[in-house]
């Protein structure tokens, strides 16, 4: 298996095929990504799939998955399939991708003749194995495609090697920390605690590492072939991949899914170098806490982080350019958020700008324009987490006719088709909101698509989780955005500190809060901040697919004592039948 001391060959190839990449999430913000003629799938109106067929599933795969999924199939490394792939004919040996390469660029036949040198050909070609791609790639061959999945790094991508997991990881270690810190109100006597960096990061890359093992599992036994280099369009429907030696495969493919994602942005006065400022990916590979930190932008991955850092024992600064952190969030979730940041210590500053840095005994200082005027601060490390660009230099899109804005992202219609017919385009690369659920669900949808099922994506179900403390979780429309669009709306509001769980987790802030159409009472939205909400939203995103009335979640039981009461009490006072809490007129 890959990275086992008894397998140079493989550790050497990882080794060489090292980029370095980067994962910050965003927030939401429902706004479009595309313009002229092409729509964009934000607003894409609501539609149900005509057909769920999705091929047959090994049955060893339904059994795996049956016991945990992704955790259960990563005892076993990649190694195995970054060496080889399997044969279209399952009769025939595995082949590895560079004798494969050897055998386009030297024109040798699979019979071992001379010739010209012939590309491959494929039905679906996938650009990126992240949390869009290789679903995409899985979907497609369960739907009976031929599949090459190219990936430049390592499968997961972004989200999960350097972003969505690691981050979880570290954030629930840092809760672990402030619980403990807090046991004494519990009347738990506890000595101080000491935070072994270097073991926790290698519990981190061990999680990691599971599930990665377990992608190339599941890949392998839906019969995904898997490429590992940089692929650029050389035309409408083929592709040229640059390989880690140097040499390259040209493939022709029917359809194509560009699943590239995006990276972290810097500024022209804050350049990431790795060190003293630093981008997400390397935020959450520090060998030690910095005393002082940083963090340029107030939204979630900035937040997020910083949270982290300041639970660990960090004195963390956010500067903010915007009005309010994170921006376009509900008000109202907002205060209680940054209540919250006080009482851990962080100081962040609104409307407020970081100008210019430099190195001063040992530390950054930072400068930064605020309403109240000029300030310094120290910092050991500067994160800056301003936004994404999109992954899409060196992919040639012109010479597929693919269209990009000016940012170059790509544009897409409802059915993530590019001004290419046969080429699709999902996730973080087609623009915001920058979440790894969503480019999942797209890359199942344009798989659905090639295959010939009328299917789109409904955006309107679509959630997000911020995992601050406490965390935060949002589905449909804010209460703006439903007056925005006709909406006589209808609130139902419950304090968490009216729920018996969660002040037994001693965890009393925040609330939920559903909105609902007047006259209908469907459900139009949700806003979560408080205990578990990263969980609880997923009761409500459901609800709002299925087109569910505030009176169908009252009358759902709900066990007690739970924090979902919560959301049943909130639909309750809605229709103005609460019992926990004081009914509005």
């Amino acid at each position: 298996m890959c990275g086992t001391s008894g397998d140079s060959a493989c550790t050497a190839q990882a080794s060489a095929l090292e980029l370095d990449r980067a994962c910050s999430p965003s927030v939401p913000r429902w706004g479009p990504v595309c313009r002229d003629a092409l729509r964009c799938p934000p607003l894409a109106p609501r539609a149900r799939s005509c057909s769920s067929s999705v091929g047959s599933i090994p049955s060893w795969a339904r059994l795996v998955l049956g016991f945990g999924g992704l955790g259960f199939l990563a005892t076993g490394g990649v190694g195995l399939w970054t060496r080889g792939r399997p044969n279209e004919n399952p009769r025939d040996p595995v082949r590895s991708t560079r004798e494969r390469a050897a055998v386009g660029r030297k024109g040798i036949s699979e019979s071992g003749t001379f010739g010209p040198p012939v590309a491959r050909r494929v039905e679906v070609v996938v650009i990126g194995a992240g949390p869009g791609g290789y679903p995409a790639a899985i979907r497609a061959a369960q739907l009976g495609k031929k599949v090459l999945l190219v990936e430049r790094h390592k499968l997961g991508g972004e989200c999960l090697n350097y972003g969505c997991i690691p981050s979880k990881a570290l954030i629930h270690a840092a809760s672990v920390v402030r619980t403990i810190g807090r046991a004494a109100e519990w009347g738990i006597d506890t000595g101080p605690v000491h935070v072994d960096v270097s073991r926790l990061q290698a519990w981190k890359t061990a999680v990691v590492d599971r599930l990665v093992g377990g992608i190339g599992l599941l890949l392998k036994g839906n019969g995904v072939d898997i490429v590992f280099g940089e692929a650029s369009f050389t035309g409408p429907q083929s592709v040229r991949i640059r390989l880690g030696d140097g040499s390259t495969e040209d493939v022709e493919f029917d359809h194509a899914i560009i699943a590239t994602g995006g990276r972290p942005s810097d500024l022209p006065a804050f350049r990431f170098d790795g060190k003293r400022v630093i981008s997400t990916k390397e935020a959450l590979e520090l060998r030690e806490v910095p005393q002082e930190l940083l963090v340029i932008g107030g939204g979630v991955s900035g937040l997020e982080i910083g949270t982290m850092y300041a639970k660990l024992g960090s004195r963390v600064v956010v500067i903010e350019l915007l009005d309010q952190l994170l921006p376009g969030m509900d008000p109202e979730v907002v205060r209680i958020l940054a209540r919250s940041l006080r009482k851990l210590g962080i100081e962040f500053h609104v409307t407020s700008q970081a100008k210019a840095w430099r190195e001063e005994g040992g530390k950054a200082v930072i400068e930064a324009e605020t309403p109240e005027g000029p300030v310094k601060v120290r910092a050991d490390v500067i994160l800056v987490t301003v936004g994404r660009r999109p992954n899409t230099d060196g992919l040639e899109a012109d010479r597929a006719n693919v269209r990009t804005d000016a940012k170059g992202y790509v544009l897409v219609d409802q059915q993530l088709r590019t001004s290419n017919p046969r080429v699709f385009a999902i996730g973080d690369v087609i623009g915001q909101p920058f979440l790894a659920h969503k480019a999942t669900k797209e890359g199942l949808v344009a798989a659905e698509i090639i295959a010939g099922h009328p299917i789109e994506v409904d955006y309107r179900a679509m959630p997000s989780a911020i995992f601050t403390d406490p965390e935060i979780a949002t589905v449909g429309l804010l209460e703006s955005q439903a007056q925005e669009t006709g909406h006589r709306v209808r609130l139902g509001k419950v304090p968490f500190a009216a729920i018996g769980r969660a002040l037994t987790a001693g965890e009393p802030d925040g609330f939920v809060k559903l909105l609902a159409d007047e006259d209908t009472k469907v459900l139009l939205g949700a806003q979560i901040i408080g205990p578990d909400a990263s969980n609880l939203i997923s009761e409500l995103a459901l609800a709002i697919e299925m087109g569910a009335t505030v009176a169908d979640i009252a009358l759902t039981v709900h066990p007690h004592p739970t924090l979902p009461e919560g959301i049943m009490e909130s639909a309750e006072a809605a229709l103005g039948q609460a019992i926990h809490v004081l009914n509005r007129g």
